[in-house]
C-alpha cells in the first residue's frame, strides 16, 4: 500500500511532467499576446509597434535562451553560480523566401581568470553541451515538420 508521501510524490511528478499548453490570442491588427498555461505572457506584433516582439525576434530569442540554458551547467560549474553571460543573436530575414537563412550567436563571457588551456577546454565543453541539449538549436539545424489544422465553427 502506498504511503501519503508516495502519493504526494506521484502527484508532484505527474504535475511536473504535464505539458505546458501554449497559445496566442489576437488583440488587434497584427497584434497578439502569447500565453502559457504556467501564466507567462509575451506581446507579439509588427516591427513597427513599440513594446512587442516580432515572431522572428522570438525565434532568435528562443535560440539564444536555449544556448544560455544549455551552457549554464558547465559554465557555473567552472566559473561559479554568479558568472555573467550575454548571448547576442542576429540574422536578417530573406524576405523573398520568408526564411532566416543564417542566424549568428555570440556568447559573451569573461574568462580572463582562466589560462589559455583552461579557456579552450571550457569552451569545448560548453560547445558540446549546447550541441547535445539545446533543443531549439538542434531543431533549427535539423529542420522540422509543421502540421497546421483548422478548427472552424460553421
Amino acid at each position: 500500500m502506498a504511503s501519503q508521501a508516495d502519493s504526494a510524490q506521484t502527484a508532484t511528478n505527474s504535475t511536473a511532467t504535464a505539458p505546458t499548453t501554449l497559445w496566442v490570442e489576437r488583440t488587434g491588427t497584427r497584434s497578439y499576446t502569447g500565453r502559457s498555461s504556467r501564466g507567462a505572457e509575451v506581446l507579439i506584433g509588427s516591427e513597427s509597434v513599440q513594446g512587442v516582439f516580432t515572431p522572428g525576434e522570438l525565434l532568435k530569442i528562443a535560440l539564444a535562451a536555449c544556448t544560455g540554458m544549455s551552457s549554464d551547467f558547465p559554465l557555473s560549474h567552472r566559473l561559479g553560480d554568479t558568472y555573467d553571460a550575454t548571448i547576442r543573436v542576429s540574422g536578417t530575414a530573406d524576405r523573398e523566401n520568408e526564411v532566416y537563412p543564417e542566424l549568428d550567436e555570440v556568447l559573451e563571457l569573461d574568462l580572463s581568470e582562466l589560462d589559455e588551456a583552461a579557456r579552450e577546454r571550457l569552451l569545448v565543453t560548453v560547445q558540446r553541451a549546447i550541441d547535445k541539449v539545446c533543443t531549439v538549436g538542434r531543431t533549427l539545424k535539423a529542420g522540422t515538420t509543421v502540421n497546421l489544422s483548422f478548427q472552424v465553427d460553421a
